[in-house]
């Protein structure tokens, strides 16, 4: 069969597999910190993101990652699908690389193939595939067979001493850098490359001379540690928090377990708790054994099946960075972890397999079996990231004593406005781990909204308890606090949040909102301004400052926020309402604008039900100002019947003032904000 048949082959499987999460939504574990809630990838590829990119962010350091997020949303916005779309077409090509790099090292056809298609649709593929967060995964797998690909003609060249030989050395630094660029993962690569020198590559240079040649690839992997740990330092463990014994058995027992999945990948989950008490001895004294066994086999057979050992330690090797002996997160191990030591895994299996006296039809016929088998796996599990619900729940009916499965299960129950669902599974997650910070924070958004703000302020407290540095937690206590009318308590958590974050604009919003309530507006005003310094796309501080504008007789300027706000936020019915009471009764003629006040303030009217008082207030004053007393009458006293059922007085009064002018068929002007 063609090679170009069996890339089309390869293309069409992984499709087949991956295309329905084009149909899949972001989830909250992550994507929302590298997509839909960053505002500087979100803003797509600009100057201001390009720099941003090379900077420390999410506890890594990879540029290129980010970038790739950036152009993402340059070109599909924050549409999900074309996020998806993206890590599809990485993982495809890094399938069809794979399939071409093997064939030219080995010229072995069908082999090569039969490793790439496993590769291309093994069920532990899914989670670097269907998750956004982890496009780290594809492109620095791209960028892998890249490196690779130049470093084996670099070889071919060197011995066939063709002139060239440099160039594809530094095209190797090249493809090697933006990988590390793309996912530090790929530290590693010049140990694989120097036992790929053993097998396929069969060079014969000294062992010495392999090694010095590797120097400068060394040098970079070097330089991509130290930034990884610079990155990492605020997720690392330390030993107080899981000591060095518990993180070489889980180790072990990881490396294992990676190889039991690849054989019976069944019960597949997100997170996999670290067992609180370290693996039993027992398991790590039989993975130590088994592992040491399969080296052993390995290192007997190298002169005869040179695969073998190559396959083996390209598998151990490329797991260093992340089997936990540094140990970065709360995971004991994790599927997307595999997405490149397996493959050394599958070359040495395929390959033994290949001298299997039964012929090649027997082979083939079990492979393409085991090729459905698999398919049919990868696709089932595939259909679990079509949201966060979904996912989460396949977690915890894979696993147990999940507490951040159960926590994350109730953020996407809250967001879908199952508020006792959520807090159920807040609550489950607190028996388990009742230390659990972040539990107890979403907890108390959840009762908050169900209007027990006495209870959300405890849960709130004890997060700061176990977590002082919570900015979040600080902020949602001061909005709760000011609910309770405790002012200043407020305003001092707001402002611990801003020493813990300066750049926080949600702190500087609602501290501008607390201090207005106590009458500091200049104050207010220069925390807004702060604010929209920082995040000039935050059209909460555009209408806030607005209204305090307007109430400070600032109304030009009020109505600049106002129109900027419904920019950023077309369906924003507290600036539409603002606004149309600004046009309406400015005392300024200039700034008047009847038609314009009627047509926002009926926008506002229809989105909120007809039913809010304070709406109808400036619906009011807006047909009156456009001469229409006969409805403007009907509106304000529509507004004033549902104040007076609401006991709002002030209100109430206001607008027996102003249905007065109506009566006498003259319009209201004033520069009181109606919020």
């Amino acid at each position: 069969m063609p090679v170009a048949v069996l890339c089309l082959v390869l293309a069409a499987i992984t499709f087949a597999v991956f295309g329905q999460t084009l149909h899949d939504e972001f989830v909250n574990c992550d994507d929302e910190t590298y997509v839909y809630e960053n505002p500087v990838v979100a803003g797509g590829l600009t100057t201001k993101g390009i720099l941003w990119a090379f900077s420390f962010h999410a506890n890594n350091w990879h540029p290129l990652t980010w970038l790739s997020h950036e152009l993402d949303c340059q070109l599909y916005g924050l549409g999900a699908a074309g996020h998806h779309l993206t890590n599809v077409l990485f993982h495809t090509a890094t399938v069809i690389a794979l399939f071409l790099l093997l064939r030219q090292m080995t010229d072995a056809l069908w082999r090569s193939a039969f490793v790439a298609a496993v590769f291309a649709i093994h069920p532990l593929r899914v989670e670097s595939v269907a998750w956004v967060a982890e496009r780290k995964d594809v492109l620095s797998g791209l960028f892998f067979m890249l490196t690779i690909g130049a470093y084996a003609r670099y070889a071919g060249h060197l011995k066939s001493k063709e002139s060239n030989s440099k160039f594809y050395y530094a095209l190797t630094l090249v493809f090697f850098f933006l990988g590390l660029m793309s996912k530090p993962m790929l530290v590693t690569v010049p140990l694989v490359l120097l036992w790929m020198d053993y097998w396929p590559l069969q060079r014969t240079e000294s062992t010495l001379k392999l090694v010095m040649e590797k120097l400068p690839l060394l040098a970079l992997s070097a330089a991509g540690c130290v930034l990884t740990l610079r990155a990492q330092s605020g997720a690392i463990q330390s030993n107080e928090t899981v000591s060095l014994p518990l993180r070489l058995g889980n180790a072990l027992v990881t490396c294992v377990i990676y190889l039991g999945q690849m054989f019976w990948p069944a019960g597949l989950a997100l997170f996999y708790p670290y067992p609180r008490d370290g693996q039993p001895a027992w398991e790590i004294a039989l993975a130590g054994t088994l592992l040491a066994g399969l080296s052993v086999v390995a290192w007997r057979f190298r002169r005869t099946q040179p695969w073998m050992l190559v396959g083996w330690v390209w598998y151990l090797v490329m797991l260093l960075p992340v089997v936990g002996i540094i140990q970065v997160g709360a995971q004991a191990h994790a599927d997307r972890y595999t997405y490149l030591p397996q493959i050394g895994i599958y070359v040495a299996l395929i390959w033994l397999a290949s001298e299997w006296r039964a012929g090649r039809a027997a082979l083939g016929g079990l492979m393409t079996v085991a090729l459905a088998v698999l398919m049919v796996c990868a696709w089932r599990q595939a259909s679990y990231w079509k949201d966060s619900e979904t996912l989460w729940t396949r977690s915890l009916a894979c696993t147990t004593s999940n507490s951040i499965a159960h926590l994350n299960l109730g953020n996407a129950l809250l967001q879908k406005g199952k508020v006792d669902n959520a807090i159920t599974q807040y609550q489950r997650a607190l028996e388990i781990n009742s230390g659990y910070a972040d539990a107890h924070f979403n907890l108390g958004i959840a009762l908050s909204q169900k209007g027990r703000t006495d209870d959300a302020i405890s849960q709130y407290q004890q997060a700061l308890q176990i977590k002082p540095g919570y900015a979040e937690a600080h902020v949602n206590l001061g909005i709760a606090l000011l609910q309770k009318g405790r002012a200043d308590e407020a305003i001092s958590h707001y402002r611990e949040a801003l020493q813990i974050n300066q750049d926080y604009t949600e702190a500087r919003v609602n501290l501008g909102n607390a201090l207005a309530q106590k009458g500091k507006m200049d104050d207010a005003i220069h925390q807004y301004q702060a604010a929209l310094q920082i995040k000039p796309q935050d059209e909460v501080a555009q209408v806030n400052l607005g209204i305090i504008l307007l109430q400070t007789g600032r109304a030009g300027e009020a109505i600049s926020h106002f129109q900027t706000a419904l920019q950023l936020a077309p369906s924003d019915v507290k600036a539409k309402s603002n606004l149309a009471w600004l046009l309406a009764t400015c005392s300024d003629a200039s700034l008047r604008d009847g038609r314009k006040a009627v047509e926002l303030a009926q926008q506002a009217n229809t989105l909120t039900g007809g039913e809010k008082p304070m709406i109808l207030h400036s619906l009011a004053a807006a047909l009156a100002e456009a001469g229409q007393f006969a409805e403007a009458l009907a509106a304000a006293q529509r507004a004033l019947n549902l104040a007076e059922a609401q006991s709002n007085t002030r209100l109430a009064g206001q607008l027996q003032i102003e249905i007065g002018f109506y009566q006498a068929g003259r319009p209201y002007h004033t520069t009181e904000a109606t919020h």
